[in-house]
This record gives C-alpha cells, sequence and structure tokens, in this order.
C-alpha cells in the first residue's frame, strides 16, 4: 500500500490536509491517489447541511459534532465555500466557530474552496469526502454557503440533508421555491427566540402538508432551535435536532432508501469524474492556446452561439479521435 494511503486510512491528519489541498488545486497526482483510496471509502454516514449565508449553520455544526462525539463517533467536517477563496469570510469563521474541537483527535475540520476553478466544485468536495472516509470518521458533515443550485449539487453526496432557515430574512418562501422542498430530509428553523418564527413554522408546515409524503411516510420534520448565547436550551434544541438526524438514518437502512441514495451519489459520481476526464483537458488546451477567448469574443458580439462553438470543440476532440 502507498504510505500517503496508508498514513490516510491511519487517520494521518497532516497526510489527509495534503492530499485534500491537492485536491483543490487539481494536481496529477491527487486523482491517482484518490483511485487507490477509493476502495477504504463507503462506509461513512454523511449529512448536508445548507442554508442562505448567515442562517447560523457553522454554530449549528459545532454543536452536531458535539453530540455525535458524546457517543463516541468520529467526526469529519467539510465546509464548502463556493463564492471566493480570497475573501476569508466563510472559510475563516468556520474553522474560528469550531476551534473547540482542535485538539479532539477524533475530529477533523476542513474548509473547501473552489480556487476560482471552471467548475468542478462538486467533484472537488466529492473526493475530499472519500479522504474522510478513508480516514474512517463515522460521521462527516458537509456544510455549504448559499443555496445556489451548486450547493443542490453537492447534496448528492449526502444521505441525509438538513435545510436551516432563519425568520426574518425575508426570502423563506422563495427559499422554497428554489428546490430545496425536494432535497430536504430535516429542516431547522434556527434563531428561533426571534420574531416570525412561529409564523415561519406554520408557514413551513403548511407546505409539507400540501407535498407528497415519501412511500415509506418519511416526513421532514421542522426542529426549531433557539439562541445560542443560552447554552442549556440551545445544547437542548440541537440534540433534539441529532436525534431527528439519527431517526433519518434509521428510516434510511430500514427503508432501503439508503442504497437508493448511494445509489445517486454513484451516479453524481461517475458524471463529476467522466466531466472531468473529458472537460478538463479540453479546457486547459483552450485556454493554452487562447481559442477560448476568441470563442468567447464572438459569442459576445453575437458572430456566433454557444450551442456552434460547442459543437465545433466537440468535432475538433472528439469525434475527430473516434474516427482516428
Amino acid at each position: 500500500m502507498d504510505s500517503t494511503i496508508k498514513k490516510i486510512c491511519d487517520g494521518d491528519v497532516r497526510s489527509a490536509s495534503r492530499l485534500i489541498r491537492d485536491i483543490e488545486d487539481k494536481l496529477p497526482d491527487a486523482r491517482a491517489k484518490i483511485k487507490k483510496l477509493y476502495a477504504h471509502t463507503g462506509k461513512s454516514f454523511i449529512i448536508g447541511i445548507t442554508g442562505a449565508p448567515g442562517a447560523g449553520k457553522s454554530t449549528l455544526t459545532d454543536a452536531l459534532i458535539t453530540e455525535f462525539r458524546k457517543k463516541n463517533k468520529t467526526v469529519g467536517v467539510l465546509a464548502v465555500d463556493p463564492t471566493s477563496p480570497f475573501t476569508g469570510g466563510a472559510i475563516l469563521g468556520d474553522r474560528i466557530r469550531m476551534l473547540r474541537h482542535a485538539e479532539d483527535t477524533g475530529v477533523f475540520v476542513r474548509s473547501l474552496a473552489t480556487r476560482g476553478a471552471l467548475g468542478g466544485l462538486s467533484q472537488a468536495a466529492g473526493n475530499a469526502i472519500h479522504v474522510m472516509e478513508a480516514m474512517g470518521k463515522d460521521i462527516i458533515i458537509v456544510e455549504t454557503v448559499g443555496i445556489g443550485q451548486q450547493e443542490i449539487d453537492i447534496i448528492n453526496h449526502a444521505h441525509s440533508v438538513v435545510v436551516v432557515l432563519v425568520p426574518g430574512m425575508g426570502d423563506e418562501i422563495q427559499t422554497m421555491k428554489a428546490g430545496l422542498m425536494e432535497i430536504a430530509d430535516i429542516f431547522v428553523i434556527n434563531k428561533a427566540n426571534r420574531a416570525g418564527a412561529k409564523q415561519l413554522q406554520t408557514e413551513l408546515t403548511s407546505m409539507l402538508n400540501l407535498s407528497p409524503k415519501t412511500a415509506d411516510g418519511w416526513k421532514p420534520p421542522v426542529v426549531m432551535v433557539g439562541n445560542a448565547f443560552e447554552p442549556a436550551e440551545f445544547a437542548k434544541d440541537t440534540a433534539g435536532l441529532a436525534k431527528k438526524i439519527g431517526e433519518h438514518h434509521l428510516y434510511l437502512q430500514k427503508s432501503g432508501k439508503l442504497n437508493e441514495r448511494m445509489h445517486r451519489k454513484a451516479m453524481t459520481e461517475i458524471r463529476d469524474a467522466l466531466g472531468a476526464c473529458l472537460m478538463e483537458p479540453v479546457l486547459h488546451s483552450l485556454m493554452e492556446s487562447g481559442e477560448l477567448e476568441k470563442f468567447s469574443e464572438k459569442i459576445r458580439n453575437r458572430k456566433t452561439d454557444p450551442y456552434s462553438v460547442a459543437e465545433e470543440i466537440t468535432e475538433k476532440f472528439f469525434q475527430k479521435r473516434g474516427k482516428a
């Protein structure tokens, strides 16, 4: 076994961090190591946590780590920042909030940024998850920033999906229309001590009552979590959230839905890997030659259209190779 692979499988944080960094940087050697690691993955329970910026996801994640550690579960946390690797905002904030777990060898927290790459955010997150799985983490929490399409794509890697909402942000119902009703397994109304929390709970419950239940009857619960500055009450609320997540995990296992989710995850990984193998060399070649910039200029000036450009690129890179 490769020495780096062995170290990661033995839980070595430094080796794991280095490989995740290489994944972010898209180094060729990283893909080779992921291929070797893959046989050691697939045993972790993966929880996706998403919601609007400022919803308190990092604080909830920190509290969930505490709850899972009480049950002697090892935890990996991947905090994904799809916005900018230069702002430091979400990345720095996540790491600071979870600093109290820094000395705990059973917890591994890592931030992941896009580094300005063309796409591939979901793939990078998926590979970073594999690293944590190979480390032997019982539970992996994937925390995403925002609630756009990229976050929904990343959630394809999770078994249970927690959507965090906050009263008074003004876009709760719009959030529901953004596709999160379909992917959410558990809703959390965070900062439930704020005005409007009960109204949000009522609206959300009404919407859930109108949506069809799953075949085996799982209906996403709405968990109220109060003020983080009232430690006793907050701990009680987050313990209730951890309990609901555990119930959903049990439901997935008993109903056979866990296999369906793992199939969905495998399909996502195939699409991501196929996209990387096909598109990355093409984009790199086009950027190196300056053709990508020329195509962009032609599209901007309406001298051509994106579909014609895509067809031309496909003809150049794939069809000719097929004939050869």
